[in-house]
């Protein structure tokens, strides 16, 4: 069995596609962060149920579960397990730093400017009136600044990461099976994590884990069905009700904006599916996201030529270089949203902000490969 799932596992690698959609989602993420941002009408989640974040969660599953499952085969379970728990400190000191910095450049901002809004606007004012004691919270990932939250979910997740991984290797499709049962009792009995001072995570890891393991299940079994899935995908009526299903979501998102279509349909069926349940994901946001995926798959298959092409290669390399342009997103997001609620807030200076924000990122990317790069060179001039 070793044998056959390594050559899966390898036929997997390399495949440019989810370094793209982790740099779609990173620049969809930080345009979305950016409030009041005409250029963020761009963003997945104007074109649908599901958005950035849904897209960030299964293909960080899928990233993850690859890595996990391969080294697992290659270097034991053991090895694996204790690489998964570094990328998890990683992520977890990452966050800190996120987080104390943050909020103390928020908190020195709103109180140096005319904009003290923005306190509540982020979600800091617990930091204000009880620092320490946030600050404590915060270390335990019950505090949920704005725009910290996809990080904060993900950590989460990745600390399971090495139990899902095994159970996708053995016994992929009784693990997914338990990620769906799980899912559906949370939304049943209403689990979520607490956060502080009140309330609950913004994204429900009992819920949100079913995306994340999708993603396992796609990376790990994915040519093991390769051939049902080519067939699926060559059935014209299962595409027909992908595309029908992403243009009905189309429509009812797009309702909110043009009377003309929302005069169209009955106030309380918009009213039912807007907006989709986010902090649960909603089974529409899955199933708009499921549609999404088979079309992408079919009309982007693995050796797409233009994958290489120029054109594609900054975002891509975004999403090679993901955790640094996330964290420096975060903090260009913040900038942007400063300079439009202190200056001239058009249309112009919204597209200049946003540009100019995935132009940072963009080189914090190329940056940080440079930077890896050279260290790896050292390294081996050391050894020789």
């Amino acid at each position: 069995m070793n044998s056959t799932t390594n050559a899966e596992i390898a036929a997997g690698d390399g495949d440019l596609r989810i370094a793209l959609l982790l740099g779609i989602a990173n620049w969809f993420l930080f345009l979305d962060h950016i409030p009041h941002n005409a250029v963020s009408a761009l963003t997945l989640r104007n074109f649908g149920f599901s958005g950035a974040t849904d897209l960030f969660v299964f293909v960080g599953g899928y990233l993850a579960a690859l890595i996990c499952v391969r080294m697992t085969l290659e270097r034991g379970f053991l090895v694996a397990a204790t690489r998964i728990f570094k990328r998890v400190w990683q992520l977890y000191a990452a966050y800190i730093v996120l987080f104390v910095i943050y909020v103390e450049l928020i908190s020195y901002v709103a109180t140096r400017t005319a904009a003290p809004e923005i306190i509540n606007e982020f979600n800091i004012t617990g930091f204000i009136d009880h620092s320490i004691r946030t600050l404590i919270y915060g270390l335990f990932l019950q505090a949920k600044p704005l725009n910290l939250d996809v990080l904060q979910l993900f950590i989460a997740l990745m600390a399971f990461q090495p139990f899902i991984a095994l159970g996708l290797l053995y016994l992929p499709n009784a693990t997914l099976t338990a990620s769906v049962a799980l899912y559906a009792t949370a939304r049943t009995l209403g689990w979520n994590l607490a956060s502080y001072p009140e309330g609950h995570w913004y994204f429900n890891p009992f819920c949100w884990q079913l995306l994340f393991v999708m993603g396992g299940w796609f990376a790990v079994t994915g040519e093991r069905y390769a051939r049902a899935i080519r067939s699926v995908q060559a059935n014209a009526a299962l595409r027909a009700a992908a595309l029908l299903y992403l243009l009905f979501a189309l429509a009812i998102v797009s309702s909110r904006n043009i009377p003309a279509l929302a005069e169209m349909m009955p106030g309380w069926f918009t009213n039912a599916l807007l907006p989709p349940e986010r902090e649960d994901v909603a089974p529409l946001r899955i199933l708009h996201f499921l549609a999404l995926t088979f079309i992408f798959t079919l009309l982007v298959p693995r050796d797409w030529p233009y994958l290489r092409s120029y054109a594609l290669q900054p975002v891509i390399k975004c999403g090679e270089e993901w955790l640094a342009v996330f964290c420096a997103g975060v903090f260009l997001s913040f900038a942007a949203h400063f300079v439009l609620i202190t200056g001239p807030n058009s249309l112009a200076m919204q597209v200049a902000v946003s540009i100019t924000g995935m132009m940072a990122m963009t080189g914090v990317a190329y940056y940080v490969s440079w930077s890896r790069h050279q260290d790896y060179k050292s390294a081996v001039g050391a050894r020789s």
